[in-house]
């Protein structure tokens, strides 16, 4: 018997926090949150960092802006973004200590065990080992995980 129940969690918060992962849920939207992490960029930078095109780039980031996970201000002509909420950026530093380079769960070494990739390690038909293949070139653009501060 638990003694220990679990708080209470509404319909609302649970809404909201599927919506949440949801867009953060694909590789393109979840590599411009964790790029902002380190500070603001335009639009230009961010497609450039991250490996994207200009227009797809500018779309994901409106529905990020949308979802209130993405704020932007003006400067000068530039448009910067940035990720505001601290809980966001948690949630993403955690993600990512918790996955290997590449694409494996992170963790203790155990000599018995090879490394294992996540169970949905096949995601729209590629492997996470051809994304982090994909992603290997842009990635040396970005800023460490790490040194989220």
């Amino acid at each position: 018997m638990d003694d220990h129940p679990a708080p209470a969690v509404t319909a609302a918060q649970l809404a909201a926090a599927a919506g949440t992962f949801d867009m953060l849920s694909t590789p393109n939207r979840l590599h411009l949150v964790w790029l902002l992490a380190s500070g603001e960029y335009d639009v230009s930078t961010l497609a450039e960092r991250s490996g994207a095109a200009v227009p797809a780039t500018s779309q994901h980031l409106a529905k990020l802006r949308a979802a209130g996970i993405v704020a932007a201000r003006r400067d000068g002509r530039r448009q910067l973004y940035r990720v505001e909420d601290p809980h966001i950026l948690a949630v993403v530093a955690q993600m990512f200590s918790h996955i290997a380079p590449d694409g494996t769960i992170a963790g203790e070494s155990d000599e018995r065990r090879p490394p294992r990739a996540p169970r949905f390690a096949e995601h729209a038909g590629h492997t996470v080992a051809e994304a982090a293949e994909a992603a290997e070139a842009p990635a040396a653009a970005a800023p460490a995980v790490a040194g989220n501060g």
